[in-house]
């Protein structure tokens, strides 16, 4: 796999499917049937050598270790910096042979920058998947499994931490390692957590509406799905899973990737998967 320098996107139809676990958290509850309108997403979560394209044109920050973000306690500060070590960017570039893996050290303001420069090149509105997108997209067409290739929790699909003490050992991997699930999409579960558009709300489910439900305008805690490389719970890996998190919060295993509505008009080479040259 060549690295790209634009992400590539999947068509996911219009439809409805089934939100939620019956079984799940109380959160995810109750299963409800939603409705989304026709939309893009990337195939896998956005690259380090994708994101260095943004870094490079705009002057953002690139990925390191800033101000802690508030989940990481005194005590465990030592060993975020560690773990967090191999995906800081050194001297604004990405660390090395990792331009195929996952952007990673990214907060929810920094994907939605790197969203509004996407959306500049391609001249369409680039942004963060809704929840319901996302979880439509995960669950790759069938409802109704735990994880988008079944119920079982199955170690050649996906990139997750089987061992909790294995986590110094392990890491991200390049996208595209694990197989696709049904719409085409790569990495939907484990690699790397990955932001939504949505702020966290326990009652979403029972209050939002069923068709295109974008959550609430505001809150005091945001939304990763998907799992990742350090996810040693894999009940987290679940597609209904809803993990909240702090608005300031970034890691070495929180990425995202990106969606948009209306068909752009881009070069037939990004839209059909061919890499950029």
């Amino acid at each position: 796999m060549r690295e790209e320098l634009l992400p590539r996107f999947v068509e996911i139809p219009a439809g409805e499917f089934m939100m939620g676990a019956d079984d799940g958290e109380e959160d995810e509850r109750p299963v409800r049937a939603v409705t989304v309108d026709r939309f893009h997403i990337g195939m896998h979560p956005v690259t380090n050598a994708q994101y260095a394209e943004f870094v490079r044109n705009t002057g953002h920050r690139a990925p390191d270790v800033r101000d802690l973000p508030s989940f990481v306690s005194p005590a465990a500060e030592a060993a975020f910096r560690e773990l967090a070590s191999p995906y800081v960017w050194r001297g604004g570039d990405l660390p090395r042979d990792r331009g195929l893996h996952p952007v990673t050290l990214v907060t929810h303001a920094d994907a939605v920058a790197y969203c509004v420069w996407l959306g500049t090149r391609l001249g369409r509105a680039v942004r963060l998947p809704s929840e319901a997108e996302w979880e439509r997209a995960a669950r790759g067409g069938v409802d109704g499994r735990r994880y988008p290739w079944g119920d079982d929790i199955d170690p050649s699909r996906s990139n997750f931490l089987p061992d909790s003490g294995l986590k110094r050992m392990r890491g991200t991997r390049p996208v595209g390692t694990f197989p696709a699930n049904g719409f085409g999409l790569h990495d939907m579960t484990g690699n790397v957590w990955e932001w939504v558009a949505d702020w966290y709300t326990p009652d979403a489910y029972r209050t939002l509406g069923d068709t295109n439900p974008a959550g609430p305008v505001s809150g005091t805690m945001r939304l990763l799905r998907g799992g990742s490389w350090v996810t040693h719970d894999v009940l987290q890996l679940r597609c209904a899973y809803r993990h909240k998190v702090p608005p300031d919060s970034y890691a070495y295993s929180v990425g995202f990737r990106v969606a948009y509505t209306e068909a752009p008009d881009i070069p037939a080479d990004i839209a059909d998967g061919e890499a950029l040259q």
